[in-house]
């Protein structure tokens, strides 16, 4: 079945793009959720429009991700947590904590789903952690966590 997806679907395709499908994946789940419409001939305009909708967005937000890019490229955070006396967290620095600390010092808002960090940080030093802001910009964020007090 040819449905015209109306949003980006992993695996299938993005927005505006014609694509073919197993029947029961059309009518059991694309079309009652409302991400595709059953694609006619018709449609062509409707999914050039859809197209070229996404492409400014995206465009867009690609300048966003690479101005905030440059506002974060070479800032060292400052981030104090308790510790212990061998330099071990009495917690951990979460994507939150780094996130909030970002917005804090620099004024800049970073989801905290962008910032890759592979398990909390739990001890003292300086850390790098990777920020992916759009889907070709990436930013490295220096975290240093001091102690408390």
């Amino acid at each position: 079945m040819r449905v015209l997806l109306r949003d980006d679907v992993d695996g299938l395709g993005r927005r505006g793009d014609v694509v073919e499908v197993a029947g029961g994946f059309a009518r059991n789940f694309l079309l009652p959720t409302g991400r595709a419409m059953k694609a006619t001939d018709a449609m062509s305009a409707q999914a050039t429009a859809m197209r070229r909708s996404r492409d400014l967005r995206d465009a867009k937000d690609k300048e966003a991700a690479e101005a905030l890019s440059a506002v974060l490229a070479g800032k060292t955070l400052t981030i104090s947590a308790r510790s212990g006396a061998e330099g071990r967290l009495f917690g951990s620095v979460t994507t939150q904590d780094v996130a909030d600390a970002v917005e804090t010092q620099t004024g800049a808002v970073v989801d905290r789903r962008k910032i890759r960090l592979d398990e909390p940080i739990k001890s003292l030093g300086t850390h790098i952690v990777p920020v992916h802001l759009h889907g070709d910009v990436e930013a490295e964020l220096t975290v240093e966590v001091v102690p408390a007090g």
